[in-house]
């Protein structure tokens, strides 16, 4: 059981506590209330703000609208204002431009392609929008006055600024490739280069707005003119130089060194000075067209258009070009001539020039590149013409060679050597420093197939064969021609000086190995004919050694007297050899034999044979009393007649 006392408390503290939990019920229940409240007054505020924001939005967007609408009407406005501002503009255009255009670009080039650009919109402007309209006319013929003017400014810068090449400058461009030592490349400065870029801009605007090619022409036909100008500038420059400083350095001659702009050339035998003149400037022409056409075309790339490049170059080069041909021409014509004139010493001038020409061939060729294709075949045509001549000339001279006549007052009295072999021999010797040409040329005639398929050797095959049969025609002309000599002495010595200039000439030369290409024992064959020459002239020594050699002579026994036929016998000896030799030391004494090696040679053997027979019938008669008056039949010593010999083959003497 639980004490009343304590049961008391317990009910008390309960009581409490239900008290406080009622007190806290009944303020939520307030809370609640006040809340419902609030959210209430909220929903009621918010509805008429929703309300409001309604009206507010049903009011302003139409003002929106509006101001859109007027803001887009201001803009058409002044786009409207904008645009006829631009097109009045274009009815301003003619006279705010017509004073530029009237004064020209003079001076003022950009000025001017700026006025041509605003006078080419009005023109587009007034043919799109107004066809009919007068300004339409008015600013066509202003951009026609000034296409024209810009037409003439070109005209006159490129007349103006374009200037010859001098022959100096030339032969510096021409030798630049040539020098050993590094040097500065020479540069062509055909247009100074704020002209230059006048005419480059000039050119541009009249290709892309002015729609006209024409002065394209205006352009090949002034440059082509400087070029051609140049070219016979330095041709002129030559014959002057010719004249006084001698010929200026010459690209055909090998080995060659540029000291001055002019030097004087190594001197060709048997040729005419004015010949070399000639035919070194013609070949240094064929240089300096090949240096300046390169030129042109380079300075041709920055002016004219890609697409009309080629054929304005082509237009461009062809007076220069046509000259060159033309004048190689007349080099060929002049060769024909001489050949007929038997003048091959001329033709010798076709040689140096076309081996040039093919030298320069492949620069020529690249030089020509995208030209017409009568242009590219200038050159190999008048090669062929070139080659077809020298080949007509060195069959000729063999030719001539052969059935040069026998002209007896054409014969040397001396029995020296012939003009015909000297003039043969110098012509050969010649060829050597043209055999890559000559004997192309040789190659060029041949029909066969072998004659393109072989190589050079072919070529020196060729040439061997030809300087053979060169020879071999001397040789049998000579034949021919000592038979003129009445005398087989002299005829003998004629024909020894030749055989023997012959062979000291292809020994000198590289001309001997060239015939033993095809000829292994041409040497020794010059050599046996000689000897065989010098063994007849000795001969001729018979008729006077022949009266005191002692197989002729009587036997006599010694301490008997002679008889008077004895003594006749010994005495008509005597004089036979006397008058003979004095014959033939004052015939022979009249003839020559240029090489002295030989000379001494011959004369030594002779004086050997005769001063010992004639010393041994010395001799043999010295103390025979076979006359009263010994010094009338004794008149020689035999040192004397040993002098006498000495002096043989001496007109000084």
């Amino acid at each position: 059981m639980i004490p009343p006392q304590e049961a008391s408390a317990r009910r008390r503290e309960i009581e409490d506590k239900l008290k406080q939990e009622e007190e806290t019920l009944s303020f939520i229940r307030d809370s609640l209330e006040k809340s419902d409240q609030l959210t209430k007054n909220m929903v009621s505020i918010l509805s008429s703000f929703e309300s409001r924001l309604m009206k507010l939005e049903n009011s302003i967007i139409p003002v929106h609208k509006q101001t859109e609408n007027l803001q887009r009407l201001q803009e058409n406005v002044e786009k409207t204002l904008s645009c006829l501002d631009h097109v009045i503009s274009y009815y301003h255009v003619a006279s705010d431009t017509e004073k530029i255009i009237r004064e020209g670009p003079t001076g003022r080039l950009e000025e001017y392609l700026g006025s041509m650009a605003k006078i080419q919109k009005a023109v587009e402007y007034f043919q799109d929008n107004s066809p009919d309209s007068p300004e339409l006319n008015k600013v066509k013929l202003l951009f026609e006055r000034g296409k024209e003017s810009l037409e003439s400014e070109f005209r006159s810068l490129m007349t103006r600024h374009s200037k010859v090449v001098s022959p100096v400058l030339i032969l510096d461009l021409i030798s630049g490739d040539d020098e050993l030592e590094v040097q500065e490349e020479v540069v062509l400065e055909h247009l100074p280069e704020s002209a230059l870029q006048d005419v480059v801009r000039i050119s541009r605007w009249l290709v892309e707005y002015g729609r006209n090619h024409d002065f394209m022409n205006v352009y090949y036909q002034i440059r082509s003119s400087q070029l051609d100008r140049s070219i016979k500038g330095l041709k002129e420059h030559f014959r002057k130089s010719s004249s006084s400083s001698g010929v200026p350095y010459s690209p055909a001659i090998p080995n060659k060194r540029k000291d001055t702009p002019t030097k004087k050339p190594v001197k060709r035998p048997g040729r005419d000075d004015m010949l070399d003149v000639e035919t070194d400037a013609y070949i240094h022409c064929v240089s300096a067209f090949v240096k300046l056409a390169q030129s042109e075309y380079q300075l041709l790339t920055d002016i004219i258009p890609e697409h009309h490049q080629k054929k304005t170059f082509d237009s461009l080069i062809q007076d220069a070009l046509d000259g060159l041909m033309l004048e190689g021409e007349n080099i060929v014509s002049a060769a024909r001539k001489a050949i007929i004139r038997h003048d091959f010493s001329t033709v010798l001038t076709v040689f140096p020039i076309l081996r040039h020409l093919k030298q320069t061939k492949p620069e020529f060729d690249h030089v020509l590149q995208g030209t017409a294709a009568s242009t590219k075949n200038k050159l190999p045509s008048l090669i062929t013409s070139m080659e077809t001549i020298g080949a007509k000339a060195l069959e000729d001279f063999a030719d001539n060679i052969k059935n040069d006549p026998d002209k007896e007052y054409n014969m040397p009295k001396d029995g020296t050597v012939h003009e015909l072999t000297s003039n043969a021999i110098l012509f050969l010797q010649q060829l050597l420093d043209f055999q890559e040409t000559a004997g192309a040329m040789l190659a060029s005639q041949e029909t066969s197939s072998s004659a393109t398929s072989y190589s050079s050797e072919f070529s020196k095959r060729l040439l061997s064969t030809y300087i053979c049969k060169v020879l071999g025609n001397l040789q049998l002309n000579l034949l021919s021609k000592s038979k003129v000599y009445e005398d087989p002495a002299l005829s003998a010595i004629f024909l020894h000086n030749n055989y023997n200039y012959i062979l000291k000439s292809l020994e000198k030369s590289e001309l001997i190995q060239l015939v033993a290409v095809t000829q292994k024992t041409a040497e020794r064959s010059y050599r046996e004919h000689i000897e065989q020459q010098i063994q007849t002239y000795q001969r001729s020594w018979l008729k006077v050694t022949d009266y005191i050699s002692e197989k002729n002579l009587p036997v006599f026994q010694s301490g008997v007297k002679l008889r008077d036929k004895e003594r006749q016998m010994i005495k008509e000896r005597f004089k036979g050899f006397n008058d003979g030799l004095e014959e033939l030391c004052k015939i022979q004494k009249a003839w020559a034999i240029p090489d002295t090696e030989q000379r001494d040679k011959i004369r030594q053997v002779q004086k050997n044979i005769v001063k010992e027979t004639y010393g041994a019938f010395l001799q043999r008669y010295n103390n025979v009393p076979f006359t009263k008056n010994p010094e009338k039949y004794v008149k020689y010593q035999v040192d004397q007649v040993g002098d006498m010999i000495d002096r043989l083959f001496d007109t000084s003497a």
